[in-house]
């Protein structure tokens, strides 16, 4: 059975609550999804979320590089073939990670459709759901207090608290991350997991100041995330080996190259796996065969996107597992969605569909 056609969509849903990071503030997640298509008529999905700041990847580029090149290229070939597949379209264009993850994923999607199976069992998994943190934007005590008190209430138990003041008065940004910190683990109490996420908005002074003051405060931080810019490896190692907590490495990552670097310094001691930034899954999988083999933590996690990319991610900690909790709460920040089926949250647990692959299809469809 052959591929007939890879088509795109663009969809854009809505938050219930805008997301706000030191790198920006988010009201809609705007993607482009890709639909494979086999000649019985059965589509997969995948997914390439518009992210300017972290991957620098937009729709429009997505869809000229899925239309113009990895579509035409996979057209007619056999829709069973997804190591084939998918070994063709990471090696067809350079960069665009973004638009190689949904055609990775896509393929993914319609093998498992077309054996009728859903996608964690695709790739080799039996489990039906997996925990997640949920994220509080960033925001002033009283707000992430709020807010962390409403989540704990819902039944999440990891909260990721978003830190981080790029270009602030380095002691003054310092002074307000602990004072958050501080207040929230007032809050919420001894037995919530918290971790802090800075989405690269500190200097490396500034992220061993706030973490030392936390660790000399007792206020038990699972974890920082991308303390610093992306590119400062050397400055990630420096804060990496000035504090007691786990620095986990994001933005740094993109592939394996990356991966090898963190590794090879030192710079970090877990690292987040997202399939928009490493290309899809089987990069991904790669990414955390080689984490584990060097003894370096990991997670997965989710850009702002709907349920095809944050199911994927899902069904891949599903299959493969995780040594820290995963941050798949993407999803529950919708408000509505073009789509229909996929994952659905209880509580802090992502429960996986039934139905063969990601188990979703659009609402025209």
């Amino acid at each position: 059975m052959t591929i007939e056609l890879v088509r795109t969509h663009r969809v854009s849903a809505p938050f219930h609550t805008p997301f706000v990071t030191a790198l920006r503030r988010a009201t809609t997640a705007d993607s482009l999804l890709v639909e494979v298509v086999d000649s019985d008529g059965r589509g997969g999905f995948g997914e390439a979320p518009q992210v300017w700041q972290v991957t620098g990847g937009s729709i429009a580029a997505a869809e000229a590089c899925v239309e113009q090149l990895l579509g035409p290229l996979l057209t007619g070939r056999d829709a069973d073939d997804v190591t084939g597949n998918s070994r063709l379209v990471q090696h067809a264009v350079q960069r665009n990670e973004g638009a190689k993850a949904a055609v990775d994923v896509a393929l993914h999607d319609l093998a498992a459709r077309r054996r009728g199976v859903p996608l964690v069992r695709f790739l080799g998994g039996v489990r039906t759901s997996v925990p997640t943190d949920v994220t509080l934007a960033a925001g002033s005590p009283e707000a992430l207090v709020a807010a962390a008190r409403d989540r704990v209430q819902e039944g999440f138990r990891v909260l990721k608290v978003k830190v981080g003041r790029a270009g602030a008065d380095e002691r003054d940004a310092a002074a307000a991350d602990l004072a958050r910190v501080r207040a929230l683990r007032a809050a919420v109490g001894p037995d919530v997991l918290l971790r802090l996420d800075a989405n690269q908005g500190w200097t490396p002074r500034q992220a061993v100041r706030v973490i030392r003051g936390i660790e000399d405060a007792g206020l038990d931080v699972e974890l920082v995330e991308q303390p610093v810019p992306r590119h400062d490896l050397d400055g990630l190692a420096w804060v990496s080996d000035r504090v007691g907590v786990p620095i986990l490495a994001d933005e740094a990552v993109f592939g394996v190259r990356d991966l090898v670097e963190v590794i090879r310094r030192r710079a970090a001691d877990l690292v987040n796996v997202k399939l928009a930034k490493c290309g899809g899954l089987g990069p991904a999988r790669t990414l955390l065969d080689l984490a584990a083999a060097h003894d370096l933590g990991t997670l997965v996690g989710s850009m702002m996107e709907t349920q095809v990319g944050v199911g994927a991610a899902a069904s891949l900690v599903a299959a493969y597992g995780t040594t820290a909790v995963s941050d798949l709460d993407a999803g529950w920040w919708l408000a509505s969605s073009p789509l229909k089926g996929g994952i659905r949250y209880e509580r802090d647990t992502v429960h996986l569909p039934e139905s063969p692959g990601l188990g979703i299809t659009l609402e025209d469809q």
